[in-house]
């Protein structure tokens, strides 16, 4: 007799990592545990077949995403609200009419020097900006005063700025008239030496800007507010109203060609606003 025949060969088991070998029998799975076995391999296998397909449509750019950048806005400028020159109304002769310019902004809301005194035979021609009788260039400075010359005496003008091609829209100043012809003529001026809350003391330079001697001259000008003058010297003084006149003293009356003389005074006021003064005999 054999050992084969003996000693029979163990049995062998599949067990549940699948390797056959001497084992305890194969644990049986309850009904519900297969069948969920069963489902989830279904689902995957269905899940598994969809993503494909999926896949398998997707072509280029659809394949890859493409990211794109939000546009950013460019930002605005806001100029704040004020006038971006002013213009101030000095002396006039026969043939000329000086003006007093203040640049107060820079670009893009003003304007760099120089500055153009545009001056106009009507307000209608001013704010049309059309027919421009004359006009005169400033220096490089921001403020100063511009003289036209070359007017017809005894004659009206409204004057407006420009700086290069660009014209200012808001100045329409006028009307402002040179004397008749033959007439000797001055200049007036203002200076504010000291100011404080509720008033100024104030300088007026007088000027003769003819070829001839100034026999007597007299300044005047109009009240914007409540301004009121205290005190007076070097001069004398007559006002009706808002207007005011201040002739000159027996001492300060004549003046040879190019010779000035001052004036001071003092004034009350709340709100200060700039003196558009005419000078004449």
């Amino acid at each position: 007799m054999t050992r084969s025949d003996t000693h029979p060969p163990p049995a062998r088991w599949a067990t549940e990592s699948g390797i056959a070998g001497p084992s305890r029998p194969p644990v049986p799975r309850n009904p519900s545990e297969v069948r969920m076995l069963r489902t989830f391999g279904v689902v995957l296998a269905t899940t598994t077949l969809t993503l494909a397909g999926w896949a398998g449509t997707l072509t280029g750019a659809q394949a890859q995403p493409v990211l794109s950048a939000t546009p950013v806005p460019t930002p605005t400028y806001a100029c704040p609200p004020a006038l971006p020159v002013s213009g101030q109304f000095l002396s006039a002769s026969a043939t000329s009419i000086t003006v007093r310019y203040s640049m107060i902004m820079i670009p893009p809301c003003g304007y760099n020097p120089p500055m153009t005194l545009v001056l106009f035979a009507s307000r209608e021609d001013a704010t049309a900006w059309r027919n421009p009788v004359a006009s005169a260039v400033s220096g490089p400075e921001r403020q100063g005063d511009i003289t036209v010359t070359g007017l017809t005496p005894d004659s009206e003008y409204w004057y407006r700025f420009s700086a290069g091609e660009k014209h200012d829209p808001y100045i329409i100043n006028g009307p402002v008239r040179t004397l008749p012809a033959g007439s000797a003529s001055c200049r007036a001026t203002i200076t504010i030496d000291n100011r404080w809350t509720g008033g100024y003391a104030a300088t007026v330079t007088v000027r003769n800007t003819a070829e001839e001697t100034l026999n007597g001259w007299q300044v005047t000008w109009r009240w914007l507010g409540d301004e009121r003058i205290s005190a007076l010297w070097n001069g004398v003084l007559s006002t009706s109203g808002a207007d005011v006149t201040v002739r000159n003293a027996s001492w300060n009356g004549t003046l040879a060609p190019g010779g000035s003389t001052t004036f001071g005074m003092l004034v009350w006021t709340n709100a200060p606003a700039a003196l558009t003064l005419n000078c004449g005999r």
